[in-house]
């Protein structure tokens, strides 16, 4: 997921000096995958702490709320770090606090810890959001103005790599294949049931001890970098506008809703993607995995595809189109049985991948100076993802562990962001 932090940055730098920024913006992309990688690790950890740490379905979704509640309490202290410290020193921080939660992984899966999991997963997202908040406004400030969209674009799409790559990795050396049902598990003796939570449970510690350990390494190939000193003003948003009055402006605020929900659906289509080919495609956990990185694939296509029919269709009418077609897709995936189920699930990747920032971009149109607070705004209502799947997790508890009830809740997501791609875009003009 790709959130754009910093809207309206203004260069002060040579763009006829863009070969000394090629190492620069490489290093600035390694980030855009990185943290690419960790949000779609996510979607692995869920059933699989589900499993290790014997959790119902709400319990699991606290993975989301830990790394999406802490991008909602760090927006604003990322923001200030970032105008007292500048942007290499912030996206060191952001690295060093991503790598300290990757190595906290190894003492929560010893003490089958689901708390201390918890706690490393909200370090993580707090490093995270220093990360985006330093890397989306320098990946447009490194180089030429003029192609600072194609820039973010170039970097964003590194985000869908790893949404393909991290659900390989997590399904090759974090998924284990093993599953046992309640009755399975009560048959068990006690020794042989914490052996089997504490082996699942081990299975995280590698492929995050293995990133903690690139996340060092790339902090110190930063430090030791020169980053181009760029000048740029206005980067956290107090020069002008004013962070309440710019809601004043009555399409930001459906913006700001319609943003909430679309994260939150996202998160949850995701987070139960795993179990929802499990029980209603009738996979196992192996072969789901290998469908989530399919799901990324056409996430990222849908991105590219989108960008393209943008030419040629007007942003809200594009967006519309899409959020009734997921409408349709999440029906399907409610009612359907077998493959089409997960096909479905797959559907939903492409044609949600235009929303986050074609929902960012209609709600900043047109406010001028509440542009930056504006945009402030649309990046904290990504808390959506943090309360949505647990409301999600809820209901599927509610009735008996059937998870495909619980894709009604992206379905009602989708129906508001139909309603701000048809009405809610639209700038009332006074």
């Amino acid at each position: 997921m790709n959130h754009n932090t910093a809207s309206e940055i203004i260069t002060t730098g040579d763009p006829s000096s863009g070969k000394k920024y090629v190492l620069p913006f490489i290093l600035v992309v390694s980030l855009f995958f990185l943290w690419g990688m960790a949000h779609n690790l996510d979607s692995i950890l869920i059933p699989h702490l589900k499993k290790a740490c014997n959790l119902n379905n709400r319990q699991s979704t606290l993975i989301d709320t830990s790394v999406f509640f802490a991008y909602f309490l760090m927006a604003i202290p990322a923001g200030m770090i970032l105008k007292k410290w500048g942007y290499k020193a912030t996206m060191i921080s952001g690295l060093l606090a991503f790598a300290f939660g990757a190595f906290l992984f190894v003492p929560a899966a010893n003490n089958l810890s689901y708390v201390t999991f918890l706690v490393a997963l909200f370090i993580i997202g707090c490093g995270l959001t220093m990360l985006e908040t330093s890397a989306n406004p320098y990946a447009a400030v490194l180089g030429d103005p003029a192609k600072a969209t194609s820039r973010l674009n170039l970097a964003a799409s590194f985000n869908g790599l790893a949404a393909m790559v991290a659900p390989m990795i997590g399904g090759l050396f974090i998924l284990s294949g093993k599953s046992h049902t309640k009755e399975e598990l009560a048959a068990m003796s006690e020794v042989s049931r914490n052996h089997y939570f504490l082996e699942e449970a081990a299975s995280v510690k590698m492929p995050y001890i293995t990133l903690g350990i690139i996340l060092l390494v790339i902090a110190v190939i930063f430090y030791f970098i020169h980053l181009p000193e760029i000048k740029t003003k206005s980067i956290d948003g107090e020069a002008k506008g004013s962070f309440f009055g710019a809601l004043r402006h009555q399409h930001l605020r459906w913006a700001v809703v319609a943003q909430f929900f679309y994260v939150g659906a996202q998160v949850c289509v995701t987070s139960f993607f795993i179990r929802m080919a499990q029980q209603g495609g009738g996979f196992d956990e192996k072969t789901a995995a290998s469908y989530l990185a399919i799901y990324g694939f056409l996430f990222t296509a849908g991105r590219f595809a989108g960008t393209a029919l943008l030419q040629f269709i007007a942003s809200h009418q594009l967006l519309s189109i899409y959020a009734v077609i997921s409408v349709l897709l999440c029906l399907l995936a409610i009612t359907g049985s077998g493959v089409i189920v997960v096909y479905a699930l797959g559907g939903l990747g492409f044609f949600m991948s235009i929303m986050f920032p074609t929902i960012f971009a209609l709600g900043i149109e047109g406010i001028g100076d509440d542009t930056k607070p504006g945009s402030s705004w649309l990046i904290m209502s990504i808390v959506g993802g943090a309360i949505l799947p647990f409301g999600m997790g809820t209901l599927i508890d509610m009735y008996g562990d059937h998870i495909q009830v619980g894709y009604s809740i992206p379905l009602v997501c989708f129906v508001v962001v139909l309603f701000f791609g048809l009405r809610g875009y639209k700038i009332a003009h006074r």
